[in-house]
């Protein structure tokens, strides 16, 4: 009778302390991103940097504007990327700034995917430009499902699950890419439909401070429960 007694109290910590855990996460993940919306705003009420200076500085979010020349690659579509309550894709092509080692991936922005799920007809641009936007790092991976990069249309297009420069590179051929994206700027005459809203696609800081008050009032109710049942049977 001891022994069953103990095991339902270590059963019931046990449960306590695993949802307290999973509150504390979610508000942890919603202080990152709040120290993240932070930083983009101080970034963007900034002046630009030149793109191929700013991305020899390793890490951080960048406003950056500065010329180059898009490569002659596929286009690369991430799959599952929301816009409002639509469901869509996200074009990125490969673009060499000016002095800078290594080309890095440019977010062209977003289109519907109809439902027999057909890759949009829009090829990467060709030649020089010049661009302005945030140099960030690629969306959140997230749970990794399935083989993530497959091409499509005969090589003219890949379908990406989650963004890797990394594997695009190695898919693409290419020397290498820069670890982090151009999101480019809305106002730019290029690409589709966009912004510079780098939680698009995740939860907000208060979507994550709700699931941290669901967390742990489910903590708070199984200490009671566990509370209950003790005095219960010990009477």
């Amino acid at each position: 009778m001891l022994k069953n007694r103990v095991l339902l109290a270590m059963f019931g910590l046990c449960l306590v302390l695993g949802f307290s855990a999973l509150g504390r996460w979610q508000l942890g993940r919603a202080l990152e991103k709040e120290a993240l919306l932070a930083d983009t705003a101080g970034v963007l009420a900034g002046p630009a940097e030149p793109l191929g200076a700013a991305m020899a500085t390793p890490g951080g979010i960048r406003k950056v504007a500065g010329a180059g020349r898009f490569l002659d690659t596929p286009s690369l579509w991430l799959d599952n990327q929301r816009r409002g309550q639509r469901v869509g894709v996200r074009q990125y092509c490969a673009f060499q700034p000016a002095g800078a080692d290594a080309p890095l991936l440019v977010d062209l922005g977003w289109l519907p995917l109809p439902a027999d799920r057909t890759l949009p007809a829009s090829d990467c641009p060709r030649g020089e430009a010049t661009l302005a936007g945030l140099l960030a790092p690629p969306p959140a991976v997230g749970l990794k499902l399935g083989g993530g990069l497959e091409s499509r249309d005969g090589g003219r297009n890949w379908l990406a699950l989650h963004l890797e420069p990394m594997r695009v590179a190695e898919a693409w051929q290419l020397p290498a890419l820069a670890p982090r994206v151009l999101r480019l700027d809305p106002a730019l005459p290029l690409g589709h439909e966009r912004d510079l809203e780098l939680l698009s696609n995740t939860l907000p800081p208060e979507k994550h401070r709700g699931y941290a008050l669901q967390w742990f009032g489910l903590a708070a109710a199984a200490l009671v429960t566990l509370l209950l049942l003790w005095f219960r049977k010990k009477s």
